[in-house]
C-alpha cells in the first residue's frame, strides 16, 4: 500500500494510487488489481467507484484539469480591476499563485509526473484533456481582454497555444532542466525563481490593451 493522506475517503485513495501507478508505469501496465492493492481496498471497490480502469483513467484526468483550471488566475483574483499594464498584471498573479502551486503539487504529489506521462501517450484521452486546457486559456485570455488590461493579439487561439506550450513543456523537460538549472523549476524550493521569470516573459506576450476611443494614449 501506498503512503498517502489519512484523511483521504476511499474513493481519493483510489484515484491517488491510480495517479502514482500510470505516472510510474504507463496506463497499459497498470491493473485494477495493483490500483486496489496500493489503496488498501478490493478490486470491486475499484469497478465500484469507477467503472473500469478507463473510466478511473477519466477520473484521474478530470482531477487535473480541476486543479490545473484552480491555478488560472482571474481578472478579480490577481487585482486587474486596478492593473493599468500586462506587466502589472502578471506581477498580481504571479503573488497570488506561486504558493498556491506548491500547495497543488507539493514535491510528493503525483500529479505532475502523471501529466508527464497523459502527454507523452498522444492518445485520444489526452488531446482531449488538452483540448480543455487551450479552451480555458483562450477564456481566460478573453477575461482579461475584457477587463480592458491585456491585448492577446489578432489570433487568441495561437497565443494560447503558445502559452499551454511553454507550461506543459516544463512539465515535459522538468528533469533536464533540474540538472541544467541545478534547482527544480516546479518544485516547492524552485517555483517562485521559475515562477516569476515564466511571467515576466509572459507579460512581453500580451501586450497591453489599447485605450477606449476617446481616451488619449
Amino acid at each position: 500500500m501506498l503512503n498517502m493522506r489519512s484523511d483521504l475517503t476511499p474513493k481519493a485513495r483510489i484515484r491517488e494510487a491510480a495517479l502514482r501507478l500510470f505516472a510510474d508505469d504507463g496506463f497499459d501496465a497498470v491493473t485494477v488489481r495493483r490500483i486496489a492493492a496500493a489503496a488498501g481496498v478490493s478490486p470491486a471497490l475499484v469497478l465500484h467507484h469507477y467503472g473500469s480502469k478507463e473510466g478511473l483513467r477519466a477520473a484521474c484526468d478530470d482531477h487535473i484539469l480541476r486543479l490545473t483550471e484552480e491555478l488560472m488566475p482571474t481578472p478579480e483574483e490577481s487585482g486587474a480591476s486596478g492593473a493599468t499594464s500586462a506587466a502589472e498584471v502578471f506581477d498580481a498573479s504571479a503573488e497570488a499563485k506561486f504558493g498556491s502551486f506548491a500547495e497543488v503539487f507539493p514535491d510528493d504529489s503525483p500529479v505532475l509526473p502523471y501529466l508527464r506521462r497523459m502527454l507523452l501517450a498522444d492518445d485520444e484521452r489526452a488531446r482531449e484533456v488538452l483540448r480543455g486546457w487551450h479552451r480555458m486559456t483562450v477564456d481566460l485570455l478573453t477575461l482579461w481582454r475584457d477587463a480592458g488590461v491585456l491585448d492577446p493579439g489578432p489570433d487568441p487561439e495561437v497565443r494560447a497555444a503558445l502559452l499551454l506550450a511553454m507550461d506543459l513543456g516544463a512539465v515535459l523537460l522538468r528533469d533536464p532542466l533540474t540538472e541544467l538549472l541545478g534547482f527544480d523549476p516546479l518544485g516547492s524550493g524552485g517555483i517562485d525563481r521559475w515562477g516569476r521569470d515564466a511571467y515576466s516573459f509572459f507579460s512581453l506576450m500580451l501586450t497591453d490593451a489599447p485605450p477606449p476611443e476617446g481616451r488619449p494614449t
